[in-house]
């Protein structure tokens, strides 16, 4: 974490760039440790007591340091930061990305939501799609879902994996060498200056429910109703054990998951928008630095344009 300061041993104070440590250490995923979602990660934990107007300017504050940083990491062109986003339906995906990169120039990030795979996606590996759409180098990638869901859908649905065309295989063995190829895959990124930042956001089942009943009694909201929707519901308990499950294999020293509580909105954005601005303050992210050549062109052109004649 970027503090800064004399502590004198105490716990600093948290910059823009930083959470307190002991809510940062509630919201990550511990690496080798089985964890319970309902027992250990509260849905309606919050940042701070704060009014809504509050928690509006202090996440603009957020997205204008993000912008700041992202404008760097354009500009220094080594880095590139990977953000996915999991959740259960109605979590709140879609409006976080929204109001969180809301800030950040559009020339330098990319977002794409993986839906089901299509037939010609089928005819790769199952990480393939999502190796194509990998951010270049000074640009912030945003994947809405990811490569996570052929350990989340598919070990909810086995019967999805007969679409895949994979060679014999061990039902038992599969998610074991998944876990295994997705962490190698991460760890490869981000030797490669990749920086791969992992959200769940933790939607709590009455909240889910609350938000399919606004989108079915809003006529404004229908449009995001999907009738599936209810369908997968059912399987909530087999979706957090999976979860906990890719938690517990997935979480690395490289690549950790943070745990993102999500019944509250205003309160899961400001997270997502602390943790982000923490990830790319330890970049250490500067402008280039020009050799003595390049800055004699710009002194020659600097002379030049000032003795034109008006």
């Amino acid at each position: 974490m970027a503090y800064t300061g004399d502590t004198n041993g105490a716990e600093p104070e948290p910059t823009m760039d930083t959470l307190e440590k002991s809510l940062r250490d509630r919201l990550l995923v511990p690496i080798g440790k089985k964890i319970s979602l309902k027992k250990d990660f509260d849905p309606a934990l919050k940042m701070k007591t704060m009014t809504k107007e509050e928690a509006r300017v202090e996440l603009q504050e957020s997205v204008q340091a993000i912008s700041n940083h992202q404008d760097m990491l354009y500009a220094q062109n080594t880095y590139a930061l990977l953000v996915i986003f999991q959740a259960m339906d109605a979590a709140g995906k879609d409006s976080t990305i929204k109001h969180v990169m809301s800030g950040v120039n559009p020339q330098g990030c990319q977002v794409y939501s993986f839906k089901a795979p299509s037939s010609e996606e089928l005819d790769h590996d199952y990480l393939w799609r999502c190796m194509v759409r990998l951010p270049e180098r000074g640009r912030i990638g945003i994947f809405n879902r990811s490569y996570y869901e052929e350990v989340l859908v598919t070990r909810v649905h086995p019967n999805l994996l007969e679409h895949q065309q994979l060679p014999p295989f061990s039902q038992k063995a599969i998610w074991k060498n998944r876990f295994e190829e997705i962490n190698n895959f991460e760890k490869y990124l981000v030797n490669n200056g990749i920086v791969v930042l992992k959200f769940f956001l933790n939607v709590s089942r009455e909240e889910q429910k609350k938000r399919f009943l606004s989108r079915i009694v809003t006529p404004e909201k229908n449009w995001k109703f999907e009738t599936g929707d209810v369908a997968e519901r059912q399987h909530w308990d087999e979706y957090i054990s999976a979860y906990e499950d890719c938690f517990y294999n997935t979480s690395t020293e490289w690549a950790p998951w943070f745990i993102i509580p999500a019944d509250s909105k205003a309160n899961m954005r400001l997270l997502v928008s602390k943790i982000l601005c923490e990830t790319l303050a330890g970049l250490k992210l500067k402008y280039p630095s020009l050799n003595e050549s390049r800055k004699k062109a710009l002194n020659e052109a600097k002379l030049v344009l000032e003795s034109e004649k008006s």
